[in-house]
């Protein structure tokens, strides 16, 4: 009867030690729990961006001020008749286009 218990537990400290340490452990199962969770958040800023984007787009494809606007902010474009000044930070000077 003895030597049962002791088959017994040592049976129960291998399945113990391959639940806790082994392969597909419970630690194996919270690291992937954290890493769903980081996907889950870069999962959200992508949609984010890409809601962004389609705002932009639809936008861009509904009328003149959107396109007005993006010229001017990246392609530094004036209209005809403005004046337009840049601001220096570290300088005294402003420059004055026309």
């Amino acid at each position: 009867m003895r030597f049962l218990w002791v088959v017994m537990l040592i049976v129960f400290a291998l399945l113990q030690q391959r639940l806790w340490f082994g392969k597909n452990s419970i630690r194996d199962a919270l690291d992937l729990q954290d890493q769903v969770q980081a996907q889950a958040k870069a999962n959200e800023r992508l949609t984010e961006r890409n809601r962004l984007m389609y705002e932009e787009i639809r936008d861009l494809r509904s009328g003149n001020e959107a396109i007005e606007e993006r010229a001017r902010n990246e392609l530094g474009m004036i209209k005809e008749g403005e004046t337009f000044y840049r601001v220096l930070e570290n300088s005294d000077e402003v420059v004055n286009d026309e």
